[in-house]
């Protein structure tokens, strides 16, 4: 028996909020132009500040890398509220939408940014140049008339700064994506779709030509998708054949577009293709006309690979890295977000002759000691229905402490957001903070997530509160039964999504002893009636019509069942939320209050829909942990900065 002995919980961590919240960035939506490399860096320290961030290989092989966002300006669209698309680069020249008022920028090299839009009730995002007739084919969704729907179109907006709306291409569908210039400059294929779809449930894929002047779109074709085929990322090859990839065959697999012919390229029981949450998401790109370089997900696990599209062939390179992301293809070399279970999501850079990679940009510089990490478990368990669900498991792990033999330890289930998303095995410090003071974690890839082809996404179609709840159940109870956790000290935790399957299992099931909800729905009419629009009919395919289905609504949702819950609860909410309202969680946290159950309420002024602050970060990972430590009654090694908790025993 190593270390000293400690109760779980109890445990003194190197890992602290402080540490995480001061050395970490978020790192995406690369881009490349030529050999220069340029991603988004989103900056907790700097209140959340998105930043353009550019690679080059000046000065060997390490490069140099240098900051190309002008101080004061925060490259993030909302569109969709969610955003993604934010920029895009050409011949060094930016076009950024900037977060405070949404107007549309251009910045050439050494030069401060001009606007090119004026209206901010006009959002702009994933826009593709169109170099040759001086325009960038993009998304723009129209906030008009105050409490009415916005407009999304597809619009070819001119880059001399006299455009200040665009030209619309397509319009009259409720969404559009993923616009994509043939190499010609030619043809113009897109994405659309509409309510109650999301676009993992079913899009359309387009194609037409553009006219001279690029404001205007003809012979138009549907080459593929439907309200029940998903389709994910156009791209045309160098020789101008149009590929993508679709799940109808449950998977999302890659297929090409060849005289009028739909042929799939690579079919195999793994995903190619991502819920399309953000724009600007992307798994492949071309090196040339006949291979392709694409990431793909088999049980949980990311590849990189180099794809022939003659014969089929599939090749991995031999890479240390189990999440891929934001693959984007340049001449001799391929760049993507990369990370491991031991290994921070990076920026990375792949040679495609020596298969030689290097770290352009890390998302935390933060080095912890192997010794103190929990190394994640892919587990499988049996579940309702006589079915079985996915999860991963991080048991307690710190080298300096051993629990006494005769205690297990607390247990943090996590339910991830979406709830169409998927919990990875990358290095995730949050999880970290909790494992190495004394707490087992669990986080469900309950039915309805992605990386298991669409059947298993679809487990969640009219059943979301009760399958995702018997999942994350099942899991706490399959950990309890292998001795892996003390079923005294159950918690679940979850965002967004994963709030309202938070509240569901404290509500609807008696399995766990405390929960943590983040900005977590507890009233889902209330929240089908004020959410924006990308999310307004979500709720159609995931509990049912509304307002027809208007009962089913009050019967899954927790504010209307107080009188079922008996534990212990802490939310956490940002105060300008519009996808989740904080009237959500202030109206759990008062029936809780009223009705004398241990509960606490941290609002975070100035804070979307996920927390960005660094400061705020901190208060919610302290905070949480000590609501925790007074539940389960463990002390900490560390004084925390406490939060106030209603009706908690003395």
């Amino acid at each position: 028996m190593n270390g000293e002995i400690a109760p779980y919980g109890s445990w003194k961590s190197p890992i602290t909020s402080d540490l995480i919240v001061a050395g970490s960035i978020g790192l995406g939506e690369i881009q490349l132009d030529g050999e220069a490399i340029y991603w988004l860096e989103m900056r907790p320290s700097e209140n959340g500040r998105s930043a353009l961030v550019k690679w080059t290989p000046d000065g060997g092989r390490a490069g140099r890398i240098e900051e190309m966002s002008a101080a004061g300006f925060n490259a993030r669209t909302l569109v969709h509220e969610y955003g993604g698309g934010s920029y895009a680069v050409h011949n060094e020249a930016l076009y950024f939408s900037n977060f405070i008022d949404q107007r549309v920028y251009v910045q050439y090299p050494y030069a401060e940014p001009e606007p090119l839009t004026a209206s901010e009730k006009l959002c702009f995002a994933d826009g593709v140049v169109d170099a040759r007739r001086g325009r960038m084919i993009c998304i723009r969704e129209a906030h008009l008339t105050p409490g009415e729907e916005a407009v999304n179109s597809l619009v070819s907006l001119n880059l001399d700064g006299n455009d200040e709306i665009g030209e619309t291409l397509a319009a009259g569908n409720d969404f559009y994506a993923s616009p994509c210039l043939s190499p010609d400059g030619q043809k113009l294929a897109w994405l659309t779709w509409r309510h109650p779809n999301m676009p993992w449930d079913g899009t359309e894929l387009w194609v037409g030509e553009l006219d001279e002047t690029g404001t205007a779109v003809h012979h138009l074709t549907l080459v593929a998708g439907g309200k029940d085929e998903s389709i994910f990322q156009p791209k045309w090859s160098p020789d101008g054949t149009l590929y993508f990839v679709s799940d109808r065959s449950n998977w999302w697999n890659l297929y090409r577009w060849q005289g009028g012919q739909v042929e799939a390229v690579c079919p195999m029981p793994a995903e190619f293709g991502l819920p399309q949450w953000v724009f600007r998401m992307s798994t492949y790109g071309f090196a040339d006309a006949h291979t392709i370089i694409c990431a793909y997900t088999q049980d949980g696990v990311w590849r990189l690979a180099r794809l022939d599209v003659t014969s089929g062939q599939l090749e991995d390179f031999d890479l240390p890295f189990t999440d891929i992301g934001s693959v984007q293809v340049g001449a001799g070399f391929v760049a993507f977000v990369g990370g491991s279970a031991i290994r921070p999501s990076s920026v990375i850079r792949l040679d495609l002759q020596t298969a030689q990679w290097q770290v352009l940009r890390q998302s935390t510089q933060l080095t912890v000691d192997a010794a103190y990490l929990s190394s994640p478990q892919a587990i499988v368990f049996p579940t309702a229905n006589g079915l079985t669900a996915h999860a991963i498991y991080y048991p307690p792990q710190n080298r300096d402490f051993t629990a006494p033999v005769d205690e297990k330890p607390p247990l943090l289930t996590l339910s991830h957001g979406g709830p169409t998303s998927a919990a990875k095995a990358t290095l995730n410090l949050g999880i970290q903070y909790f494992t190495s003071r004394g707490f087992a974690v669990v986080d469900v890839n309950y039915g309805g997530s992605t990386g298991y082809g669409r059947d298993y996404r679809q487990r969640l179609n009219g059943t979301w509160g009760i399958v995702d709840t018997q999942d994350c159940a099942n899991a706490a109870h399959y950990l309890v039964a292998q001795g892996l956790a003390d079923e005294r000290r159950l918690a679940i935790r979850g965002g967004s999504a994963g709030g309202y399957t938070t509240l569901c299992a404290i509500t609807f099931d008696d399995t766990f002893t405390a929960g943590a909800s983040h900005f977590g729905i507890s009233d889902l009419e209330a929240m089908t009636i004020e959410t924006h629009k990308f999310e307004s009919r979500y709720l159609d395919t995931l509990i049912a019509s509304y307002p027809e289905g208007k009962e089913v609504y009050v019967q899954r949702s927790p504010i209307h069942f107080i009188d079922q819950i008996n534990c212990a609860l802490i939310l956490f909410q940002g105060l300008e939320d519009k996808i989740v309202p904080p009237n959500q969680a202030e109206m759990m946290f008062e029936a809780l209050k009223a009705k004398g159950l241990p509960v606490a309420y941290v609002p975070f002024a100035g804070e979307q829909h996920g927390f960005r602050r660094a400061d705020n970060i901190k208060r919610a990972l302290d905070g949480e942990l000590y609501f925790y430590s007074r539940v389960f009654g463990f002390a900490l090694a560390e004084p925390v900065k406490p939060v106030e908790i209603e009706n908690l025993p003395e």
